[in-house]
């Protein structure tokens, strides 16, 4: 789950589908409890008041998505690098229907061996990649 952190903004290399996926039940997880408050919150207060306390306990939810955008695009790039795709494919999220595209690379397995953006992760195995 943190190895992508490790890795905050390196865009060059491959990602195998456990780092990826890992790293993405971590940071959904995450949001989940961050989003508890908010929403018990939210319950206990009128329709359409905003309140001060809803205010501050958005604070660590914006702060926690502006922490994890830039390890999430690297590990996304580097999950198509693995499948011998270019980085510049996660634009196919602005056209309709490219996110569900784009999420069907991720389930895929990557190219065997080596490829242009490097060796196989799967042939570099090391301890050290789930640690």
């Amino acid at each position: 789950m943190f190895l992508p952190l490790k890795r905050y903004a390196d865009f060059l290399g491959r990602s195998r589908r456990m780092e990826h996926w890992m790293f993405q039940l971590g940071q959904w997880i995450l949001f989940f409890l961050l989003a508890l408050p908010l929403v018990a919150v939210g319950a206990a207060t009128d329709p359409g008041e905003q309140t001060a306390l809803l205010d501050i306990l958005t604070i660590p939810f914006a702060i926690l998505w502006l922490r994890l955008v830039i390890p999430n695009l690297a590990v996304t790039i580097r999950r198509l690098h693995d499948q011998d795709k270019s980085g510049w494919w996660l634009l196919i999220n602005f056209i309709p229907f490219g996110g569900f595209v784009l999420l069907i690379f991720m389930f895929l397995d990557g190219s065997p061996g080596e490829n242009e953006y490097g060796p196989s992760p799967k042939d570099d195995f090391t301890a050290e990649t789930f640690a």
